[in-house]
């Protein structure tokens, strides 16, 4: 009876939200590579969606407290597996990030060391839940963070690595930061931040070509201008009502840079205009303010910590992406949240979903 019980305390209404978004990134998905090399993608989208769907189900049925005790084993091996990419892992256009499996599987350790620093820096603020936060306990969560991002970055894999941030950043403010320690790392990290980008040592050529290509993307509008340039056309040639599906010049015509992942939004916005467009944000909106009303419900401070880490990456990454498509953000290659295609973010997502609805089902719980 426990079990069914548990069950029935499902979030019903954010397995709707994601029913609904799961349904336009196939679609989507489909549209935008109709005409293209990666036609068929869509079926692989819904293959990694139903898997997603079962992990969230199982993961849902482990008591938090216990992955929440396994987290610091769970970080040694994230560690390892990073490591091992470096060392054995599949080399893509100059990026090593995947570990090759048998059965031609790719395994991208990167997107799952999200999940595993959700858990570590929650468990972290909790054993020092009611007291003040010290410099001592700030730089060890930043070594936390920093160890995993510094081996990512080396990939190179800027995108993922930034993602690790906003987890950082919802730890601290979570953890009763106070405006001073705040101020003086966001002046350090300004100064550090522009040393970085000069030195040309911690960033490839590329990446920093990218940061800041986006400011005037006008200079090369062949080279590292070219994807902002082709995303704005796309958004805005899709006016209020859009061109229609598989209509898109910019997505069918092979313009408009993979549009099936990191662009995606933009095809969306070229084929269902301004009014599809608000409506996947409103979405995205309504599947945040549910996480948050759980974080708000859960019984206790670690289930808090976790869910608002999970808003705070699921957040940036909206943000980032969005962002990128309109020319306010830097191509970063930071995918959409349940509409890109591609399952290491898809998996990650409902893994983390399936953790909020662990922490929902226990909120009543002795």
């Amino acid at each position: 009876m426990q079990r069914f019980s548990s069950f029935r305390d499902f979030d019903w209404t954010l397995v709707t939200l994601l029913g609904i978004m799961s349904v336009f990134s196939v679609l989507e998905i489909r549209s935008a590579t109709a005409m293209t090399k990666f036609h068929g993608f869509d079926g692989k989208q819904i293959e990694f969606l139903l898997v997603g769907v079962v992990l969230m189900f199982v993961i849902s049925v482990i008591d938090y407290h216990r992955l929440l005790e396994i987290s610091t084993w769970a970080y040694a091996v994230s560690i390892v597996s990073l490591v091992a990419v470096k060392l054995v892992g599949t080399k893509v256009l100059g990026a090593r990030r995947w570990i090759k499996l048998p059965g031609g599987i790719h395994f991208q350790p990167s997107e799952w060391v999200k999940l595993v620093l959700i858990l570590v820096v929650a468990r972290f603020f909790w054993a020092r839940a009611g007291r003040e936060l010290t410099w001592t306990d700030i730089f060890k969560v930043f070594a936390l963070v920093g160890v995993p991002l510094l081996l990512v970055l080396t990939q190179p894999d800027l995108g993922t690595s930034l993602t690790y941030v906003p987890v950082l950043l919802a730890g601290l403010f979570l953890g009763g930061i106070s405006w001073k320690q705040a101020l003086t790392l966001i002046v350090a990290f300004a100064l550090l931040g522009g040393a970085v980008i000069k030195s040309h040592k911690v960033l490839k050529p590329y990446q920093i070509a990218r940061l800041t290509s986006f400011i005037n993307p006008e200079n090369d509008p062949k080279g590292t201008g070219y994807q902002i340039n082709q995303s704005k056309i796309a958004v805005g040639s899709g006016g209020i009502w859009g061109k229609g599906t598989n209509k898109g010049t910019q997505t069918q015509g092979d313009f408009l840079p993979i549009p099936y992942t990191d662009f995606i939004f933009a095809a969306l916005s070229e084929e269902h205009g301004f009014i599809g467009a608000v409506l996947v944000l409103l979405l995205y909106f309504l599947i945040l303010m549910r996480l948050v009303e759980n974080a708000q419900t859960a019984k206790d401070l670690p289930g808090s910590f976790i869910i608002m880490g999970i808003v705070a990456v699921l957040i940036f990454q909206i943000a980032v992406n969005v962002g990128m498509v309109v020319g306010l953000m830097p191509v970063t290659g930071i995918p959409l949240p349940l509409l890109s295609y591609g399952g290491s973010s898809v998996l990650f997502t409902f893994l983390a979903l399936g953790i909020v609805m662990n922490i929902r089902m226990r909120r009543f719980v002795n």
